[in-house]
Protein backbone atom coordinates (compact mmCIF):
# COMPACT_ATOMS: atom_id res chain seq x y z
CA UNK A 1 0.00 0.00 0.00
CA UNK A 2 1.16 3.51 -0.83
CA UNK A 3 -0.57 6.42 0.90
CA UNK A 4 -0.63 9.92 -0.54
CA UNK A 5 -1.00 12.86 1.86
CA UNK A 6 -1.93 16.30 0.58
CA UNK A 7 -0.54 18.90 2.98
CA UNK A 8 2.28 18.85 5.53
CA UNK A 9 0.57 20.67 8.37
CA UNK A 10 0.62 19.00 11.77
CA UNK A 11 -2.04 16.47 10.67
CA UNK A 12 -0.08 15.39 7.60
CA UNK A 13 3.18 15.28 9.55
CA UNK A 14 1.67 13.22 12.38
CA UNK A 15 0.16 10.81 9.85
CA UNK A 16 3.54 10.53 8.13
CA UNK A 17 5.09 9.57 11.46
CA UNK A 18 2.48 6.95 12.31
CA UNK A 19 2.61 5.38 8.85
CA UNK A 20 6.41 5.24 8.96
CA UNK A 21 6.23 3.53 12.36
CA UNK A 22 3.79 0.99 10.90
CA UNK A 23 6.04 0.30 7.91
CA UNK A 24 3.56 1.72 5.40
CA UNK A 25 4.88 3.58 2.38
CA UNK A 26 3.68 7.19 2.13
CA UNK A 27 4.42 10.49 0.45
CA UNK A 28 3.23 13.94 1.55
CA UNK A 29 3.01 16.93 -0.78
CA UNK A 30 3.29 20.45 0.62
CA UNK A 31 2.70 23.49 -1.57
CA UNK A 32 4.72 25.94 0.53
CA UNK A 33 8.37 25.93 1.54
CA UNK A 34 7.53 25.45 5.24
CA UNK A 35 5.85 22.66 7.16
CA UNK A 36 3.25 23.26 9.85
CA UNK A 37 0.20 24.70 8.10
CA UNK A 38 -1.58 27.04 10.52
CA UNK A 39 1.24 26.50 13.04
CA UNK A 40 3.46 29.42 12.12
CA UNK A 41 6.15 30.98 14.32
CA UNK A 42 7.93 34.23 13.52
CA UNK A 43 11.18 35.44 15.03
CA UNK A 44 11.34 39.23 15.10
CA UNK A 45 14.07 41.18 16.92
CA UNK A 46 14.85 38.09 18.96
CA UNK A 47 11.23 37.63 20.04
CA UNK A 48 9.11 34.53 19.42
CA UNK A 49 5.77 35.46 17.81
CA UNK A 50 3.04 32.91 17.11
CA UNK A 51 1.01 33.64 13.96
CA UNK A 52 -1.34 30.75 14.68
CA UNK A 53 -2.06 28.60 17.75
CA UNK A 54 -0.48 30.14 20.83
CA UNK A 55 -0.13 26.89 22.77
CA UNK A 56 -0.99 23.19 22.78
CA UNK A 57 -1.62 20.50 25.38
CA UNK A 58 1.18 18.06 26.23
CA UNK A 59 -0.83 14.96 25.47
CA UNK A 60 0.77 11.52 24.96
CA UNK A 61 0.45 12.03 21.20
CA UNK A 62 2.31 15.34 21.31
CA UNK A 63 5.01 13.81 23.52
CA UNK A 64 5.44 10.93 21.06
CA UNK A 65 5.87 13.29 18.13
CA UNK A 66 8.37 15.44 20.01
CA UNK A 67 10.39 12.34 20.88
CA UNK A 68 10.31 11.12 17.28
CA UNK A 69 11.49 14.57 16.18
CA UNK A 70 14.30 14.63 18.74
CA UNK A 71 13.03 17.70 20.61
CA UNK A 72 11.55 16.09 23.71
CA UNK A 73 13.81 18.31 25.85
CA UNK A 74 12.58 21.49 24.16
CA UNK A 75 9.15 21.69 25.80
CA UNK A 76 8.27 24.89 27.65
CA UNK A 77 5.41 24.40 30.10
CA UNK A 78 3.02 27.15 31.16
CA UNK A 79 3.21 27.97 34.85
CA UNK A 80 -0.04 29.79 35.72
CA UNK A 81 -3.12 28.26 34.12
CA UNK A 82 -5.50 31.16 34.62
CA UNK A 83 -7.92 32.69 32.13
CA UNK A 84 -9.45 36.14 32.51
CA UNK A 85 -12.39 38.02 31.05
CA UNK A 86 -12.68 41.79 30.70
CA UNK A 87 -16.24 42.65 31.67
CA UNK A 88 -17.89 45.72 33.19
CA UNK A 89 -14.63 47.61 32.75
CA UNK A 90 -12.52 45.22 34.84
CA UNK A 91 -10.44 42.07 34.48
CA UNK A 92 -11.86 39.11 36.33
CA UNK A 93 -10.70 35.53 36.53
CA UNK A 94 -12.91 33.16 34.56
CA UNK A 95 -14.45 30.72 37.03
CA UNK A 96 -13.53 27.25 35.82
CA UNK A 97 -13.96 25.32 39.06
CA UNK A 98 -16.76 25.08 41.61
CA UNK A 99 -14.74 27.08 44.15
CA UNK A 100 -14.09 29.87 41.66
CA UNK A 101 -17.80 30.20 40.88
CA UNK A 102 -18.42 31.42 44.43
CA UNK A 103 -15.34 33.68 44.50
CA UNK A 104 -15.53 35.36 41.08
CA UNK A 105 -16.55 38.99 40.71
CA UNK A 106 -17.68 38.37 37.12
CA UNK A 107 -21.11 37.09 38.20
CA UNK A 108 -23.78 38.27 40.58
CA UNK A 109 -25.07 35.81 43.17
CA UNK A 110 -28.12 35.22 41.01
CA UNK A 111 -25.85 34.49 38.04
CA UNK A 112 -23.75 32.08 40.13
CA UNK A 113 -26.76 30.14 41.36
CA UNK A 114 -28.20 29.96 37.84
CA UNK A 115 -24.94 28.60 36.48
CA UNK A 116 -24.60 25.99 39.23
CA UNK A 117 -28.07 24.68 38.35
CA UNK A 118 -26.71 23.52 34.97
CA UNK A 119 -26.70 19.77 35.83
CA UNK A 120 -30.49 20.00 36.22
CA UNK A 121 -31.03 21.16 32.64
CA UNK A 122 -31.76 18.78 29.78
CA UNK A 123 -28.83 17.60 27.62
CA UNK A 124 -27.59 19.63 24.68
CA UNK A 125 -29.37 19.26 21.35
CA UNK A 126 -27.82 19.32 17.89
CA UNK A 127 -30.48 21.65 16.44
CA UNK A 128 -29.59 24.44 18.87
CA UNK A 129 -27.03 27.14 18.21
CA UNK A 130 -24.08 27.22 20.58
CA UNK A 131 -25.41 30.48 21.99
CA UNK A 132 -28.88 29.06 22.70
CA UNK A 133 -27.39 25.98 24.33
CA UNK A 134 -25.04 28.02 26.51
CA UNK A 135 -27.81 30.39 27.63
CA UNK A 136 -30.16 27.50 28.39
CA UNK A 137 -27.44 25.69 30.32
CA UNK A 138 -25.72 28.54 32.14
CA UNK A 139 -28.01 31.57 31.99
CA UNK A 140 -27.74 34.86 30.10
CA UNK A 141 -25.35 36.55 32.54
CA UNK A 142 -22.78 33.74 32.54
CA UNK A 143 -23.01 33.49 28.76
CA UNK A 144 -22.34 37.19 28.17
CA UNK A 145 -19.70 37.59 30.87
CA UNK A 146 -17.45 34.64 30.16
CA UNK A 147 -18.88 31.45 28.56
CA UNK A 148 -19.60 33.08 25.19
CA UNK A 149 -16.37 35.10 24.97
CA UNK A 150 -14.20 32.16 26.04
CA UNK A 151 -15.69 29.66 23.62
CA UNK A 152 -16.30 32.05 20.74
CA UNK A 153 -12.76 33.33 21.19
CA UNK A 154 -11.33 29.94 20.30
CA UNK A 155 -12.63 30.37 16.76
CA UNK A 156 -13.04 34.16 16.55
CA UNK A 157 -16.71 33.33 16.00
CA UNK A 158 -20.13 34.32 17.29
CA UNK A 159 -21.75 31.39 19.16
CA UNK A 160 -25.14 32.65 17.92
CA UNK A 161 -24.03 31.63 14.41
CA UNK A 162 -22.49 28.27 15.38
CA UNK A 163 -24.69 25.12 15.14
CA UNK A 164 -24.26 22.95 18.22
CA UNK A 165 -24.26 19.90 15.93
CA UNK A 166 -20.81 20.92 14.70
CA UNK A 167 -19.40 23.47 17.15
CA UNK A 168 -20.27 21.51 20.31
CA UNK A 169 -20.49 17.89 19.17
CA UNK A 170 -17.53 16.71 21.25
CA UNK A 171 -18.75 18.58 24.33
CA UNK A 172 -22.21 17.06 24.02
CA UNK A 173 -20.65 13.61 23.73
CA UNK A 174 -18.63 14.23 26.90
CA UNK A 175 -21.51 15.73 28.86
CA UNK A 176 -22.76 12.40 30.19
CA UNK A 177 -19.25 11.12 30.96
CA UNK A 178 -18.23 14.33 32.76
CA UNK A 179 -21.44 14.51 34.79
CA UNK A 180 -22.44 17.89 33.43
CA UNK A 181 -21.94 20.12 30.43
CA UNK A 182 -20.12 22.60 32.67
CA UNK A 183 -17.45 20.04 33.57
CA UNK A 184 -17.03 19.12 29.91
CA UNK A 185 -16.66 22.82 29.07
CA UNK A 186 -14.08 23.30 31.82
CA UNK A 187 -11.97 20.49 30.40
CA UNK A 188 -12.25 21.99 26.94
CA UNK A 189 -11.14 25.56 27.66
CA UNK A 190 -9.63 25.62 31.13
CA UNK A 191 -7.75 23.80 33.83
CA UNK A 192 -9.83 20.64 33.82
CA UNK A 193 -7.38 18.76 31.60
CA UNK A 194 -4.60 16.52 32.85
CA UNK A 195 -2.20 17.54 30.09
CA UNK A 196 -0.43 20.85 30.78
CA UNK A 197 -0.29 23.69 28.22
CA UNK A 198 3.07 23.79 26.43
CA UNK A 199 5.06 25.28 23.60
CA UNK A 200 8.70 24.81 22.53
CA UNK A 201 11.77 26.95 23.14
CA UNK A 202 11.81 28.17 19.55
CA UNK A 203 8.02 28.38 19.32
CA UNK A 204 5.19 26.14 18.21
CA UNK A 205 6.60 25.62 14.71
CA UNK A 206 9.68 23.92 16.14
CA UNK A 207 7.68 20.67 16.26
CA UNK A 208 6.53 20.55 12.60
CA UNK A 209 9.93 21.78 11.41
CA UNK A 210 11.70 18.97 13.28
CA UNK A 211 9.24 16.34 12.07
CA UNK A 212 9.65 17.50 8.47
CA UNK A 213 13.41 17.12 8.81
CA UNK A 214 13.19 13.62 10.28
CA UNK A 215 10.80 12.44 7.55
CA UNK A 216 12.25 14.47 4.67
CA UNK A 217 12.43 11.31 2.54
CA UNK A 218 8.62 11.06 2.75
CA UNK A 219 7.78 14.76 2.20
CA UNK A 220 8.03 16.81 -0.98
CA UNK A 221 8.10 20.51 -0.13
CA UNK A 222 7.13 23.25 -2.60
CA UNK A 223 5.18 20.64 -4.56
CA UNK A 224 1.51 21.61 -4.83
CA UNK A 225 -0.99 18.98 -5.95
CA UNK A 226 -2.72 20.38 -9.02
CA UNK A 227 -5.20 17.62 -9.83
CA UNK A 228 -6.46 14.29 -8.49
CA UNK A 229 -8.05 11.59 -10.65
CA UNK A 230 -9.27 8.05 -10.04
CA UNK A 231 -7.09 5.41 -11.69
CA UNK A 232 -6.74 1.61 -11.43
CA UNK A 233 -8.46 1.36 -8.06
CA UNK A 234 -6.37 4.17 -6.63
CA UNK A 235 -5.64 7.81 -7.34
CA UNK A 236 -3.27 9.64 -9.65
CA UNK A 237 -1.96 12.90 -8.26
CA UNK A 238 -0.71 15.52 -10.66
CA UNK A 239 1.84 17.79 -8.99
CA UNK A 240 4.08 20.59 -10.13
CA UNK A 241 6.83 17.96 -10.53
CA UNK A 242 4.89 15.23 -12.36
CA UNK A 243 2.44 12.49 -11.41
CA UNK A 244 2.22 10.07 -8.51
CA UNK A 245 0.00 7.00 -8.06
CA UNK A 246 -1.27 6.13 -4.57
CA UNK A 247 -3.59 3.44 -3.27
CA UNK A 248 -5.12 5.62 -0.56
CA UNK A 249 -5.46 9.38 -0.27
CA UNK A 250 -5.59 11.62 2.83
CA UNK A 251 -6.37 15.28 2.23
CA UNK A 252 -5.52 17.82 4.96
CA UNK A 253 -5.80 21.09 3.02
CA UNK A 254 -8.07 24.13 3.66
CA UNK A 255 -11.66 23.79 2.50
CA UNK A 256 -11.34 25.79 -0.72
CA UNK A 257 -8.26 23.83 -1.83
CA UNK A 258 -9.99 20.53 -1.03
CA UNK A 259 -13.05 21.61 -3.01
CA UNK A 260 -10.91 22.32 -6.08
CA UNK A 261 -9.00 19.03 -5.83
CA UNK A 262 -11.87 16.65 -5.03
CA UNK A 263 -14.87 18.39 -6.58
CA UNK A 264 -15.02 15.99 -9.51
CA UNK A 265 -14.53 12.72 -7.62
CA UNK A 266 -16.12 13.17 -4.17
CA UNK A 267 -19.84 13.83 -3.75
CA UNK A 268 -20.42 17.18 -2.08
CA UNK A 269 -16.75 18.20 -2.12
CA UNK A 270 -17.38 21.11 -4.46
CA UNK A 271 -19.58 22.65 -1.75
CA UNK A 272 -16.66 22.83 0.69
CA UNK A 273 -15.76 26.12 -0.94
CA UNK A 274 -18.77 27.55 0.93
CA UNK A 275 -17.24 26.92 4.36
CA UNK A 276 -16.25 30.18 6.00
CA UNK A 277 -13.09 31.01 7.89
CA UNK A 278 -12.88 34.00 10.21
CA UNK A 279 -10.19 36.49 9.18
CA UNK A 280 -8.02 37.60 12.08
CA UNK A 281 -5.37 40.23 12.66
CA UNK A 282 -2.71 39.51 15.28
CA UNK A 283 -0.94 42.51 16.77
CA UNK A 284 2.15 41.69 18.84
CA UNK A 285 2.83 44.10 21.68
CA UNK A 286 5.85 44.48 23.95
CA UNK A 287 4.70 45.22 27.49
CA UNK A 288 5.45 44.39 31.11
CA UNK A 289 2.18 44.30 33.06
CA UNK A 290 2.21 42.83 36.55
CA UNK A 291 -0.11 39.97 35.60
CA UNK A 292 0.12 36.18 35.56
CA UNK A 293 -2.00 33.86 33.45
CA UNK A 294 -2.86 32.94 29.88
CA UNK A 295 -4.57 36.17 28.92
CA UNK A 296 -8.10 37.49 28.61
CA UNK A 297 -11.15 37.51 26.38
CA UNK A 298 -13.41 40.53 26.12
CA UNK A 299 -16.95 40.11 27.42
CA UNK A 300 -19.93 40.96 25.24
CA UNK A 301 -21.16 44.52 25.48
CA UNK A 302 -17.73 46.09 26.06
CA UNK A 303 -16.88 49.03 23.79
CA UNK A 304 -13.68 47.45 22.47
CA UNK A 305 -12.52 46.05 19.13
CA UNK A 306 -10.22 43.54 20.87
CA UNK A 307 -11.45 39.95 20.89
CA UNK A 308 -8.83 38.74 23.32
CA UNK A 309 -5.17 38.86 24.27
CA UNK A 310 -2.71 36.02 24.76
CA UNK A 311 -0.10 36.73 27.45
CA UNK A 312 2.79 34.88 25.83
CA UNK A 313 5.26 36.55 28.18
CA UNK A 314 3.51 35.16 31.23
CA UNK A 315 2.76 31.73 29.76
CA UNK A 316 6.13 30.87 28.27
CA UNK A 317 8.49 33.68 29.32
CA UNK A 318 8.38 35.21 25.83
CA UNK A 319 10.22 38.42 26.76
CA UNK A 320 7.33 40.89 26.97
CA UNK A 321 5.26 39.48 24.09
CA UNK A 322 1.46 39.88 24.21
CA UNK A 323 -0.69 38.92 21.21
CA UNK A 324 -3.86 40.93 20.56
CA UNK A 325 -6.57 39.38 18.35
CA UNK A 326 -8.75 41.64 16.20
CA UNK A 327 -11.39 41.01 13.53
CA UNK A 328 -13.07 37.61 13.57
CA UNK A 329 -16.73 37.14 12.78
CA UNK A 330 -17.75 40.30 14.64
CA UNK A 331 -15.54 42.70 12.67
CA UNK A 332 -14.01 40.97 9.63
CA UNK A 333 -13.55 44.31 7.87
CA UNK A 334 -11.16 45.43 10.63
CA UNK A 335 -8.49 43.08 9.27
CA UNK A 336 -8.28 45.25 6.13
CA UNK A 337 -7.21 48.32 8.10
CA UNK A 338 -3.62 49.55 7.79
CA UNK A 339 -0.89 48.16 10.03
CA UNK A 340 -0.63 51.56 11.67
CA UNK A 341 -4.33 51.65 12.56
CA UNK A 342 -4.40 48.05 13.80
CA UNK A 343 -1.37 48.70 15.97
CA UNK A 344 -2.95 51.85 17.37
CA UNK A 345 -6.21 50.07 18.26
CA UNK A 346 -4.46 47.12 19.88
CA UNK A 347 -2.02 49.23 21.89
CA UNK A 348 -4.58 51.74 23.19
CA UNK A 349 -7.12 49.10 24.20
CA UNK A 350 -4.48 46.88 25.81
CA UNK A 351 -3.12 49.78 27.84
CA UNK A 352 -6.64 50.70 28.92
CA UNK A 353 -7.38 47.17 30.15
CA UNK A 354 -4.11 46.22 31.89
CA UNK A 355 -2.81 49.68 32.84
CA UNK A 356 0.68 49.17 31.39
CA UNK A 357 2.42 50.89 28.50
CA UNK A 358 2.95 48.86 25.32
CA UNK A 359 4.68 49.19 21.96
CA UNK A 360 3.95 47.40 18.69
CA UNK A 361 6.42 44.69 17.64
CA UNK A 362 4.78 43.32 14.50
CA UNK A 363 1.43 42.50 12.86
CA UNK A 364 0.16 39.34 11.13
CA UNK A 365 -3.06 38.53 9.28
CA UNK A 366 -4.83 35.19 8.92
CA UNK A 367 -7.38 34.85 6.13
CA UNK A 368 -7.62 31.04 6.21
CA UNK A 369 -6.61 29.87 9.63
CA UNK A 370 -9.44 29.32 12.09
CA UNK A 371 -12.69 27.75 10.83
CA UNK A 372 -15.82 29.71 11.71
CA UNK A 373 -17.90 26.61 12.56
CA UNK A 374 -20.95 28.68 11.61
CA UNK A 375 -24.13 27.88 9.67
CA UNK A 376 -22.07 27.15 6.54
CA UNK A 377 -21.00 23.90 8.20
CA UNK A 378 -24.34 22.32 7.29
CA UNK A 379 -22.67 21.93 3.89
CA UNK A 380 -20.85 18.91 5.32
CA UNK A 381 -24.16 17.02 5.37
CA UNK A 382 -23.79 16.56 1.60
CA UNK A 383 -20.23 15.22 1.77
CA UNK A 384 -19.69 11.53 0.99
CA UNK A 385 -16.07 10.39 0.83
CA UNK A 386 -15.32 7.03 -0.82
CA UNK A 387 -13.47 4.28 1.02
CA UNK A 388 -10.12 5.23 -0.50
CA UNK A 389 -10.16 8.89 0.62
CA UNK A 390 -10.01 10.47 4.07
CA UNK A 391 -10.38 14.11 4.97
CA UNK A 392 -8.27 14.90 8.03
CA UNK A 393 -8.76 18.59 8.65
CA UNK A 394 -9.58 21.28 11.19
CA UNK A 395 -13.00 21.79 9.56
CA UNK A 396 -14.24 18.19 9.70
CA UNK A 397 -13.03 17.51 13.26
CA UNK A 398 -11.71 19.47 16.24
CA UNK A 399 -9.20 22.22 15.63
CA UNK A 400 -6.62 21.95 18.44
CA UNK A 401 -3.16 20.51 17.75
CA UNK A 402 -3.63 17.42 19.97
CA UNK A 403 -6.95 16.74 18.23
CA UNK A 404 -5.23 16.89 14.84
CA UNK A 405 -2.67 14.38 16.08
CA UNK A 406 -5.35 12.06 17.46
CA UNK A 407 -7.19 12.09 14.14
CA UNK A 408 -3.97 11.24 12.29
CA UNK A 409 -3.41 8.34 14.68
CA UNK A 410 -6.91 6.97 14.08
CA UNK A 411 -6.47 7.09 10.31
CA UNK A 412 -3.07 5.42 10.56
CA UNK A 413 -4.55 2.64 12.72
CA UNK A 414 -7.28 2.06 10.14
CA UNK A 415 -4.79 1.97 7.28
CA UNK A 416 -2.48 -0.35 9.17
CA UNK A 417 -5.32 -2.84 9.69
CA UNK A 418 -6.23 -2.57 6.03
CA UNK A 419 -2.62 -3.05 4.98
CA UNK A 420 -2.26 -6.15 7.15
CA UNK A 421 -5.47 -7.65 5.80
CA UNK A 422 -4.32 -7.14 2.22
CA UNK A 423 -0.77 -8.41 2.73
CA UNK A 424 -0.12 -12.18 2.52
CA UNK A 425 1.46 -13.73 5.58
CA UNK A 426 5.16 -14.70 5.21
CA UNK A 427 4.33 -18.42 5.23
CA UNK A 428 1.65 -18.01 2.59
CA UNK A 429 3.95 -15.93 0.41
CA UNK A 430 6.59 -18.66 0.21
CA UNK A 431 4.09 -21.46 -0.31
CA UNK A 432 4.28 -22.87 3.24
CA UNK A 433 0.86 -23.82 4.61
CA UNK A 434 -0.41 -21.38 7.23
CA UNK A 435 -1.17 -22.54 10.75
CA UNK A 436 -4.85 -22.85 11.60
CA UNK A 437 -6.05 -20.28 14.09
CA UNK A 438 -9.20 -22.10 15.16
CA UNK A 439 -9.61 -24.91 17.73
CA UNK A 440 -6.92 -27.61 17.45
Amino acid sequence: MRVGIVGAGITGLALTHYLAAAGIDSVAFEASDEAGGVINTRHTDGKVLEAGPQRMRKTPGIEELATAAGIEDEFVEASEEQLFVYADGELGRAPLSTEEFFETDLLSWRGKLRLLAEPLTRPGMEQETARDLFVRKFGQEAYEKFIGPLYGGIYGSDPAEMPAAYALDSLMEREQEAGSFLQAFRKRVGSGQKSPPVSFRQGMQQLPNALAEVYSDRIEMETPVIDIAEKDGGYELTTSNGTEFVDHLVVTTPADVTAALLGNIVTGAEELDELRYNPLALVYLDADPDLEGFGYQVGYGEDLHTLGVSWNASMFDRDGVHTVFLGGMHEPELVERSDERLGEIAREEFEGVVGAEASVIDIARLDVGFPAWDQSWWTLEELETPEGIDLATNYTARMGVPSRVREASKIATKLEAQHESESPSPSAADGTPTRATGDD
